[in-house]
C-alpha cells in the first residue's frame, strides 16, 4: 500500500508539472467554449440548445492535449521499466498513473464547466446535468486514453498518432454524455437512460484501459 502511495504522489507531481498541467487544459476548453457564441451569433435559444454539445467537445478536445505525456515522462526517465520489473502489477501500477492524470487534467475541467456554462445561456438544472455527466464520463476519456498512451508510447512521435487512436473510441462517450445533457435541456428522452449508459461506458473502461494498457507495454518492451 505504501508503495502505491508513493507511486500515486509522483504520478501527481508529473502530471502537474507535465505540459503545464491542469492550467493549460483548462485555458483551451476556456477558449473553446468562450469562441462558439461569437461564431454563432447572438441566438440564445440556439446556444442554449447545442451548449451541452459545445462543453463536451471542449473538454474531449482539452482532455486530449495531455494525453500524450501520460506514460512518456516514465518513458523517457526509465521508470516504465522499473514498472514493468516491479512487485507491483503493471496492471494497477497504470490505473494510479491514469487517476493522477484524470485528477490534474480532467477534473479541473468539470469544476469550471459550470462557470462557462453561463457563456452558453444554460439555465441551473442543465448546468448541473452537463457537469455530471462530465464527472462520470471524464474518467472514461482518461482511460480509453491510457490505451492509446500504452500504445504509442514507443514510437517516435507517437503522440501525433495518439489522437487518431483515441477520437473513435471515444466518441460512444461523447455521444452518450451530450443525450443525457440534452435529456435534461430539451428531453425527451429521460436523463437517467443515456446517462446509465455513460457510467456503465466509464466502468468499463475502468477495467478493460488498464489491462490492454499493460498488456501493450509489455509487447512494446519485447
Amino acid at each position: 500500500m505504501s508503495a502505491l502511495a508513493a507511486l500515486f504522489m509522483r504520478d501527481i507531481r508529473i502530471a502537474v508539472r507535465i505540459g503545464g498541467g491542469a492550467l493549460i487544459g483548462v485555458l483551451f476548453f476556456m477558449s473553446v467554449v468562450t469562441l462558439m457564441p461569437f461564431a454563432i451569433g447572438p441566438d440564445l435559444a440556439l446556444l442554449q440548445r447545442i451548449g451541452p454539445a459545445i462543453l463536451w467537445l471542449g473538454a474531449l478536445l482539452a482532455s486530449l492535449l495531455a494525453l500524450d505525456r501520460l506514460l512518456a515522462a516514465d518513458q523517457e526517465d526509465g521508470s516504465l521499466d522499473l514498472l514493468l520489473m516491479g512487485t507491483v502489477p503493471l496492471e494497477v501500477a497504470v490505473t494510479v498513473k491514469a487517476l493522477a492524470h484524470w485528477l490534474t487534467t480532467a477534473l479541473p475541467l468539470v469544476a469550471v464547466a459550470p462557470v462557462l456554462a453561463l457563456f452558453l445561456n444554460l439555465d441551473l438544472a442543465a448546468t448541473a446535468a452537463v457537469t455530471a455527466t462530465l464527472l462520470a464520463g471524464t474518467p472514461a476519456l482518461t482511460f480509453i486514453g491510457l490505451i492509446g498512451a500504452g500504445l504509442t508510447v514507443t514510437l517516435r512521435r507517437g503522440g501525433l498518432l495518439l489522437p487518431v487512436l483515441i477520437l473513435p473510441l471515444a466518441v460512444p462517450v461523447l455521444i452518450f454524455g451530450v443525450s443525457a445533457s440534452n435529456a435534461a435541456v430539451i428531453g425527451p428522452v429521460p436523463f437517467g437512460t443515456p446517462f446509465t449508459i455513460l457510467c456503465a461506458l466509464t466502468l468499463m473502461s475502468l477495467v478493460v484501459g488498464p489491462f490492454a494498457a499493460a498488456a501493450a507495454l509489455r509487447a512494446g518492451q519485447e
